[in-house]
């Protein structure tokens, strides 16, 4: 069944808090699937977009995770240091593959090599956020790869991980890995390693 395209318009934005992280009360209008109107409330964070990048060493066969501190999952209830991918936001006049390259330098202290996008930007959830993730894959060299790096004006305190890539997909597959980011880039990643 073919569905017309409905509208959906923007009355008002108020700001609740504007700190790392930016919070608004939008008012819309937007059409319904049946016909009329309605008129809603609801609070979108806003935080501009980011990339996430896996890194691998095809040489040696191994990618790059790193682990820190993530609030959302003490708030949960679970353990607070995560393996993701290396991750942050994509600055202004910056591409998604240019955020890579400095993201993996700054948290991993690592090189990216011939970056591509493995998906132009997803929704985190769209429910909630405006916030849309690029995934990023690159060639790394792990050889020398380790220890915690971060980028100090961010006060960031980040452990490189390094793992054999078949352990890091028996990771994803067994739902070790429950990072969106990390999954969703371990399943593409998982689909091409031969």
């Amino acid at each position: 069944m073919k569905t017309k395209p409905l509208n959906a318009a923007i009355r008002r934005r108020t700001p609740l808090y504007e700190g790392f992280l930016r919070v608004y009360r939008y008012d819309f209008e937007v059409e319904k699937h049946q016909g009329g109107i309605r008129r809603l409330s609801w609070e979108v964070m806003e935080r501009g977009n980011a990339v996430a990048v896996l890194g691998h060493d095809p040489r040696r066969d191994e990618v790059v995770l790193a682990n820190e501190f993530r609030p959302g999952a003490l708030i949960a209830g679970e353990y607070a240091y995560r393996d993701n991918l290396v991750a942050g936001s994509i600055e202004d006049g910056e591409t998604a593959l240019a955020a890579a390259v400095r993201e993996m330098r700054e948290e991993a202290g690592l090189v990216l090599s011939d970056p591509v996008l493995m998906h132009p930007g997803a929704y985190v959830s769209s429910g909630g956020t405006s916030e849309k993730i690029s995934l990023v894959y690159g060639t790394v060299d792990t050889s020398a790869a380790g220890g915690v790096h971060g980028n100090a004006a961010e006060d960031e305190d980040i452990l490189t991980v390094v793992l054999p890539a078949k352990v890091f997909i028996e990771r994803v597959h067994n739902g070790d890995i429950n990072d969106l980011k990390t999954l969703v880039a371990g399943y593409w990643f998982a689909e091409r390693h031969a």
